[in-house]
């Protein structure tokens, strides 16, 4: 398979994957998505079905679902079969066998992570390589009809949506005097577990024989097959989508009792926001949300075969506060303040405390190299409420874990002793916790020093609209504003990353795509180091994994872009 062959036709020729051409695959999977789009919001449902087939049946479409199943976080987790797909031969023999004909689903295996109360436990299902690739084909057929028909106020598991805008939206309806004071707080239970098969087989607008397989594959545990009766696997890359398709109407149902444009509607001052199974709805009285929303809620979810958790479900008043994504909401005399759950400031210094007390022998450096990225983590998620007096105390806390730490294990040392050979001062900074490690090639040691959660700044999410779609060609320069701004943000204090980013205009220069921080990007050296080049900006460039990969498979030669206009030259 050449990279001049049509990137959207159905071939059975043998596939080379370096020689894929990633610009044309990535045109004509993303213009039938649009044509998707265009479709639906036409009402043309035939034309929405053959649009999918295409998609399904495509070389672009079935290359671009091998790719992401062995780009992503899972690519190296294998299935009952043990199979992963970790080398080029691999991925190019995975394209061709991706087929609907003679295709069958086999069963999952099951495996159990903690779940955040850090008793119970979460069951996963991982498919099999094969099963991975083709819910990923059939995704993105399915993905455009999601995001065009989704509640307009549904934020978790879509593109281009987090938990930062679910909570913008919470911001955007409490922040006025009038705003309603009451909150159901709702969580469905299981829901992952204990969707209908036959609702989701009757309404989701998927290929019935493909759908049913994944459904009724089971899953093994301990060499034993379990079937499964109800619900999609936690751990399939298009359960989200099944679950937010099953979800999805609620919000359009809620707008119908209480249309916003009669007396009755301003006056319930019912909305939903709703960040995968949970979500909260908001009404002017706690009556009205015990006898008619409440009832209207679980119906809903009944036909579906779902039903609230008791314990999780409640209503709250405002003044009274509420927990909603690990950020607590709650209107103080004349101020309505988002802030750090305690729940999520107690589980992050409980996790801190567990990596100190199990790296008892480790060195300082080695200990900093685990705790900065979960400090910083945390950190990031809560920057955009009202969080600078909370990373203060979670730093002091944490200040106070590893003081005990090097205590404990220079136990004979004085406390000055300790001060001076664990906490430095750098700048204005006293106390600042630091040690020294060694990368993986060896080399002299260098300087670590502990990242304080203080050190991140307090920046305004800016909300996502409500009705963006990301498949519509309509909304794509406002995309590309988001994008590129949350890039500045992100990489604010990585000047040289950011330059580069700049100077190729956020574009990776083989395939013409976005550099995101979900694509993920290579470091590339024009000048191939082993050749003599340097590490100066002006010999490199930033490129997506697996063109970098193609670039140095092939020999390909990659040329520095023309400046940004506005960026000076290195």
């Amino acid at each position: 398979m050449t990279a001049s062959m049509s990137a959207g036709a159905v071939s059975h020729a043998k596939v080379d994957w370096h020689t894929v051409n990633w610009r044309a695959v990535y045109r004509n999977v993303r213009r039938l998505q649009a044509r998707i789009v265009k479709a639906i919001r036409e009402n043309r449902w035939g034309k929405v079905k053959a649009l999918q087939h295409l998609i399904t049946h495509s070389f672009s479409g079935r290359v671009l679902a091998v790719r992401r199943v062995t780009e992503n976080q899972g690519k190296r987790t294998p299935g009952v079969d043990q199979t992963v797909w970790d080398t080029p031969e691999k991925k190019a023999q995975a394209v061709q066998e991706l087929t609907r004909r003679g295709y069958q689903a086999q069963p999952l295996r099951r495996v159990y992570i903690p779940k955040s109360d850090g008793q119970s436990q979460r069951a996963l299902g991982i498919p099999v390589m094969k099963d991975r690739a083709q819910q990923a084909l059939y995704l993105l057929a399915l993905d455009p009809l999601a995001e065009t028909t989704g509640d307009p106020n549904s934020y978790g598991f879509r593109k281009e949506r987090s938990p930062a805008d679910a909570i913008g939206q919470c911001f955007n309806i409490f922040r006025r005097k009038q705003a309603p004071p009451w909150i159901l707080e709702g969580d469905i239970r299981r829901c992952f577990d204990e969707i209908s098969h036959g609702w989701m087989l009757q309404h989701i607008p998927i290929d019935k024989a493909i759908l049913q397989q994944w459904l009724k594959a089971g899953f093994m545990e301990k060499h034993v097959l379990y079937p499964t009766e109800a619900g999609t696997p936690q751990g399939g890359i298009i359960s989200p989508a099944l679950m937010n398709l099953t979800l999805d109407g609620l919000e359009r149902k809620l707008r119908d009792k209480y249309p916003r444009t009669t007396r009755l509607g301003q006056r319930a001052q019912v909305h939903l926001v709703r960040y995968a199974d949970d979500f909260i709805i908001t009404s002017h009285t706690k009556e009205r949300l015990e006898e008619e929303v409440q009832p209207l809620v679980e119906q809903f979810l009944k036909e579906r075969g779902l039903e609230l958790s008791p314990k999780k479900t409640k209503i709250t008043h405002l003044e009274d506060g509420f927990d909603f994504l690990g950020q607590n909401l709650r209107r103080y005399p004349g101020k309505l303040l988002i802030k750090p759950s305690q729940k999520s400031v107690k589980a992050v210094l409980t996790k801190i405390r567990g990596v100190v007390k199990g790296y008892k022998q480790a060195t300082a450096g080695n200990l900093i190299g685990k705790l900065n990225p979960i400090i910083r983590g945390w950190a990031n998620y809560h920057r955009h409420v009202v969080s600078k007096e909370i990373f203060g105390k979670v730093d002091s806390a944490i200040f106070r874990t590893l003081w005990q730490w090097a205590k404990r294990r220079h136990s004979t040392r004085s406390r000055r002793w300790i001060k001076t050979k664990y906490f430095k001062v750098v700048g204005p900074q006293h106390w600042v916790f630091q040690g020294f490690v060694t990368d993986s090639k060896g080399g002299e040691p260098h300087v670590i020093r502990l990242f304080r959660a203080a050190q991140i700044p307090i920046q305004r999410h800016i909300k996502i609209q409500s009705e963006a779609n990301p498949y519509d060609r309509t909304c794509e320069t406002y995309f590309e504003k988001r994008a590129d701004a949350k890039m500045l943000s992100d990489w604010k204090e990585r000047r040289n990353l950011l330059r580069l980013w700049l100077e190729q205009n956020g574009i990776c220069p083989l395939c013409r795509q976005k550099i995101t921080k979900a694509t993920g990007w290579n470091n590339h050296h024009i000048v191939w180091r082993v050749h003599g080049g340097g590490n100066e900006l002006a010999n490199r460039i930033l490129l997506h994994p697996t063109c970098h990969s193609q670039v140095h498979s092939r020999g390909i030669t990659v040329e520095k872009p023309r400046l940004h206009k506005g960026v000076r030259k290195a």
